[in-house]
């Protein structure tokens, strides 16, 4: 017992009093300081982080006019046209001695244009002028001794057989003057054939025989023998004719409004109106011709220049009536004939990609049929890098 007493006296005394540890709370200051850094470095990194989205302008569709009296805007191609041009030739066949007048130069109708060499057609005049002379001559001898034989024969001094050969004598002095007079009257018009007039104003456009050629009424053969010599266009009958396809020509009307551009000048707008919707259809192209009429005359406005009109038409037979119309410039608009893409710009900048139904388009701006409203907001830029559902920053 007093053993095992002393052992545990002695264990007891080599026990360590172990002393809690007083942890140091953290100051709140510290707390703070770090929180400020964490904002401090977020904050740095969103604006020196690289922002992946497309800058664009900003495009705001515009009411074109007043809408719901006029149907969907037609287009179509074609060419400026003269319905009033000539190729001049000569009406019998001779040396050209002159030509008056050169290309872009203004005639007017009776001007001479061109001569031919009349130095044969002077001779035969003259010739057919003495033949009628000596014709006139012979009957002014035959008529009074035909006349006096028939006044002896009533007397019953003549027989009616000398009177019948007077009478033969008259006649063929008759025909020979009638034929003489003839003879001239034709080397007369073909003397004056040698002057080519010009058959109404206009402006000459093309010029085709040059001076010691000769031209013809019709060419034969392969010499250099030509059929014109200037091409004149009056160029207050110029006009419009385009191609309008098959499927649309019920909306053209005769009378009806359009808009014409020349490729030459595509910012001009040229007032016109349709003429004529000409009765057939060209089975190949499946296309109706179409004349417009330009309302204001201009010297810029030359044949064949290529053109594209633009028709304010009637609905199509059972349309629903379009409420308006919107126009925006062209680079808002990914074109594909008569249909085309626009991104509109939705809340928080986020792209929507629209299909939309085309009309009049000039260099500047394109009318949108259908698919946007006025006042929509559209990327005017950079459409070849934007998709559905993209989100993008507006440019300055």
């Amino acid at each position: 017992m007093t053993v095992h007493n002393d052992k545990s006296s002695l264990l007891d005394s080599l026990k360590i009093e172990r002393t809690p540890v007083q942890r140091k709370k953290t100051s709140p200051l510290l707390y703070g300081a770090a929180a400020a850094v964490l904002i401090a470095a977020a904050a740095g990194g969103w604006y020196f982080w690289p922002d992946n989205s497309i800058p664009v302008h900003v495009i705001t569709a515009s009411a074109e006019g007043a809408g719901g009296g006029g149907g969907a805007s037609l287009d179509a191609s074609g060419y400026v046209v003269a319905r009033r041009q000539a190729t001049l030739s000569a009406k019998i066949m001779g040396k050209v001695s002159e030509v008056n007048f050169e290309e872009g130069q203004k005639v007017k109708a009776g001007d001479i244009i061109a001569r031919l060499d009349d130095s044969d057609f002077q001779a035969a005049l003259h010739q057919a002028q003495a033949q009628v002379r000596q014709a006139k001559s012979a009957l002014d001898n035959a008529a009074p001794t035909y006349a006096r034989y028939q006044t002896l024969q009533a007397q019953g001094a003549m027989s009616a057989e000398d009177v019948q050969s007077k009478r033969t004598l008259y006649d063929n002095a008759r025909t020979a003057y009638d034929t003489a007079q003839a003879t001239a009257v034709v080397a007369a018009t073909n003397l004056n054939n040698t002057l080519i007039r010009a058959p109404f104003s206009g402006v000459v456009t093309v010029k085709v025989a040059q001076v010691g050629e000769v031209v013809a009424p019709q060419a034969s053969g392969g010499g250099q023998t030509r059929t014109g010599i200037l091409t004149i266009v009056d160029m207050d009958s110029l006009e419009v004719q385009v191609d309008v396809s098959e499927n649309y020509i019920e909306r053209v009307q005769t009378g009806g409004d359009a808009v014409i551009h020349l490729d030459a000048f595509p910012d001009w707008d040229i007032p016109g109106s349709v003429f004529a919707v000409i009765p057939t259809a060209d089975q190949s192209k499946g296309t109706v011709a179409v004349r417009v009429k330009i309302k204001s005359k201009d010297p810029r406005i030359l044949p064949n220049m290529a053109a594209r009109v633009g028709f304010m038409t009637v609905p199509e037979k059972g349309a629903v009536q379009a409420v308006s119309r919107v126009t925006v410039p062209v680079a808002a608009v990914i074109a594909n004939g008569k249909t085309g893409s626009v991104f509109v710009i939705g809340s928080e900048n986020k792209i929507e990609k629209r299909e939309v139904a085309l009309g009049l388009k000039t260099a500047q701006s394109i009318t949108i049929l259908s698919g946007i409203s006025a006042g929509d907001r559209l990327a005017g830029d950079n459409l070849d890098k934007l998709h559905d559902g993209d989100k993008v920053k507006i440019a300055e």
